[in-house]
């Protein structure tokens, strides 16, 4: 028994109008591959920069409010000098706000008002911050806020250091 090509194998090597059909399949096919592809490789990657984010000492998850504007999930970072806040969702290794800790000024925290509590994490508190005569609001776990608290304290004296 001989091995033969198909007749709509030929007529694909040809370049008949059979071809036509793999084309209004195919294409839309592989635009929708290669795009469901690149939501895959973008998700792995917001999954890495997380994991590489919340591996590093010095994070916490913190949610912000700036200016009046809505909350937004994030991880904040403690560097020597600046309090550093990621957007959760994102693929910027750079931080979306970076504080200098010498014009942080910490005063105080509250619990979330009702219609904050549905847009923050649970069990988290509100921190009132002043950042260069704006107010900034962190939402944070209590052992986040006495971290952060700690850590604004453990600065130089005003006058005394380099930075304040």
């Amino acid at each position: 028994m001989l091995l033969t090509t198909p007749k709509w194998a030929k007529r694909l090597l040809r370049g008949s109008a059979s071809t036509t059909l793999m084309n209004d399949i195919g294409l839309p096919f592989i635009l929708l591959a290669t795009a469901f592809a690149l939501l895959v490789f973008a998700l792995c990657l917001m999954g890495v920069r997380r994991f590489n984010l919340r591996r590093a000492l010095g994070t916490v998850d913190a949610s912000i409010c700036t200016a009046g504007k809505s909350w937004q999930m994030g991880v904040c970072r403690y560097q020597d000098n600046d309090l550093e806040w990621f957007r959760l969702v994102s693929l910027s290794v750079r931080p979306k706000h970076t504080f200098r800790r010498s014009s942080l000024e910490l005063l105080g925290r509250r619990k979330p008002t009702e219609s904050e509590l549905l847009k923050v994490q649970p069990d988290a508190v509100i921190v009132e911050l002043r950042y260069e005569g704006q107010q900034v609001l962190l939402a944070m776990r209590f052992d986040a806020y006495t971290g952060l608290s700690s850590w604004l304290e453990a600065g130089p004296v005003i006058g005394v250091g380099t930075w304040r």
